[in-house]
């Protein structure tokens, strides 16, 4: 008997990993928030745009308040949601979840430190995931990674390969290239450093991280921020992983090299992209900022590490989403100069 399945959170990468699973004939159902969205995967399906070809597939779809009906629990659910909505998804979805079931949080950030204390480490599977979407309205997915490109690495919390996290990889393997890995937490470290080096700084510009990678100012910013992020993760213990494909080989080098070519391949797959912070910023919405650039500045305190390159990004970010600023153009000399406005300051210190 197959997997009863859900995908919970069915913004862009939930729709797009939830219409390759039914596509693969899945027992799955797509839980989501979004009264709109909801009823127009119920009546006309999902509309997948990409590049191997459109994807049109009729999905099964529930409203929140339809899955307190639900007779069955689920034995895997994908947490595809944004960073802040994880706590109240993993609480909702709790009494939901076999109790011999797994939780995968496909998601940006360390989100599995807290989901694992909510339903317990044992039900909780970690996941990476490089799959670049845009939802451009209800039933209606712009992915710029399609299953020939995307990348997901799935680990247990503990580290041991286990028959459940590769049945997991074979399962996930029809939205994209899947691994099992050993070192569940140093790849989503290695992610986390990707997605501070250019999405805020992308979104506060109203631009791609591609541009980051291919402006020398930008990607000056950008290994900055990333090496902060490299510096906190290796005094906390984290061992740096392969991400989107890379060998340790190219893994290996002097730090600035190395995240200048995870920057540059993750922005390689993806293209000219609008990220998930500038997608969010447009909207109106807040952006995953503070579990992202805001992350490092707090497991930097922890660690005692400085972060001003992360600290001050985090800061614009907020300003932004408060309304205090607006994002655009008009930032582009303030952070092109931020590097060495911060060398500056250091040197003075130093002096």
């Amino acid at each position: 008997m197959g997997k009863r399945i859900a995908v919970l959170g069915t913004g862009a990468i939930g729709s797009s990993v939830g219409a390759d699973l039914t596509r693969a004939g899945q027992d799955v159902w797509l839980i989501d928030q979004w009264p709109e969205h909801v009823e127009v995967m119920r009546t006309k399906g999902l509309h997948v745009a990409m590049a191997e070809g459109d994807l049109d597939i009729k999905v099964r779809a529930l409203h929140l308040c339809e899955v307190a009906s639900l007779k069955q629990q689920f034995d895997i659910v994908f947490l595809t949601s944004k960073s802040p909505d994880t706590h109240w998804l993993v609480e909702f979805i709790k009494p939901h979840l076999s109790p011999t079931g797994a939780l995968v949080s496909v998601q940006n950030s360390l989100n599995d430190e807290w989901i694992a204390p909510i339903i317990g480490y044992q039900r909780d599977v970690g996941c990476v995931v490089e799959l670049a979407a845009q939802i451009l309205g209800p039933g209606n997915v712009k992915r710029r990674t399609g299953p020939t490109k995307a990348w997901f690495a799935v680990g247990e919390l503990h580290g041991r390969v286990t028959p459940r996290a590769k049945e997991i990889a074979e399962i996930l393997s029809v939205a994209g290239k899947t691994e099992v890995t050993s070192n569940i937490w140093g790849a989503k470290w290695s992610k986390l450093i990707v997605n501070t080096m250019g999405h805020a700084v992308a979104a506060i510009l109203q631009g791609t991280d591609l541009e980051v990678s291919e402006n020398p100012k930008l990607l000056q910013l950008g290994i900055a921020l990333g090496r902060e992020c490299l510096d906190v993760g290796l005094a906390l213990g984290y061992r740096i992983e392969p991400v989107f494909g890379l060998t340790a080989e190219e893994m290996a080098g002097a730090p600035d090299e190395v995240l200048k070519r995870i920057l540059v391949t993750l922005c390689g797959h993806i293209g000219n992209h609008t990220n998930s912070f500038l997608q969010d910023l447009t909207k109106g919405r807040p952006t995953e900022v503070h579990h992202m650039n805001g992350l490092i500045v707090s497991k930097g305190r922890e660690a005692g590490i400085p972060t001003p390159f992360n600290e001050e990004i985090t800061g614009i970010v907020e300003q932004i989403e408060k309304g205090e600023l607006k994002f655009g153009r008009e930032h582009l000399e303030r952070l092109e100069n931020l590097v060495s406005m911060k060398k500056a300051a250091a040197a003075r210190g130093g002096a």
